[in-house]
C-alpha cells in the first residue's frame, strides 16, 4: 500500500480543521497509509528546516506560493507517477512564516495551489482534499467533476 506523508509545521488548533483533515485521511485510507508529522513552530523557517528535512521520505513536494500551478488532473498524474515508481510521497507545509529556501531547494517539486495566501491550518485541509481528489481521479471515480 502507498505511503503518503504530510509534514506540517504547527498544530491544528480548531476542532473543525482537525475533523476535516481526519475525514479526508479516513477517505484516503482505501488508497494509501497517510501519516501526518506535526513539527513544532520555531523562531522562523530557517530554524524549522532541519527537522522538516529529516521528516521527509521519498518524493517530496513543497507547497510554496512561487511553485508550479497545475490542474487537479495534472496533480493526480504526479501522485500516480510516484506510486507507479514505487516511491513514498511527502507533502510539506511550512508555518505561517513559510518554508526556508533550503527546504524548497531540497524538495523534488514545488507546487502552488493558488496565488492567494491561505492560513497554513486551512491549507492542510485543502491539501488533504486535493490528495484524496488525485486518488479518486486515478481510480476513475466520478468524485472529480
Amino acid at each position: 500500500m502507498r505511503k503518503v506523508y504530510f509534514v506540517v509545521v504547527g498544530k491544528l488548533k480548531e476542532e473543525f480543521y482537525r475533523e476535516a483533515v481526519a475525514e479526508y485521511v479516513k477517505r484516503l485510507s482505501r488508497f494509501a497509509r497517510v501519516e501526518i508529522r506535526e513539527l513544532p513552530e520555531r523562531a522562523g523557517p530557517e530554524e524549522e528546516a532541519e527537522e522538516i528535512l529529516r521528516a521527509c521520505r521519498g518524493y517530496t513536494v513543497a507547497l510554496a506560493v512561487e511553485g508550479e500551478r497545475m490542474s487537479s488532473e495534472k496533480f493526480a498524474e504526479l501522485v500516480a507517477k510516484t506510486g507507479d515508481e514505487g516511491k513514498e510521497l511527502t507533502f510539506v507545509i511550512g508555518s505561517s512564516c513559510g518554508l526556508s529556501e533550503r527546504v524548497k531547494r531540497a524538495a523534488d517539486r514545488r507546487i502552488s495551489f493558488s496565488d492567494l495566501t491561505f492560513p497554513h491550518q486551512l491549507m492542510r485541509v485543502i491539501l488533504a482534499e486535493q490528495v484524496y481528489r488525485a486518488f479518486m481521479i486515478g481510480s476513475g471515480s466520478a468524485y472529480h467533476k
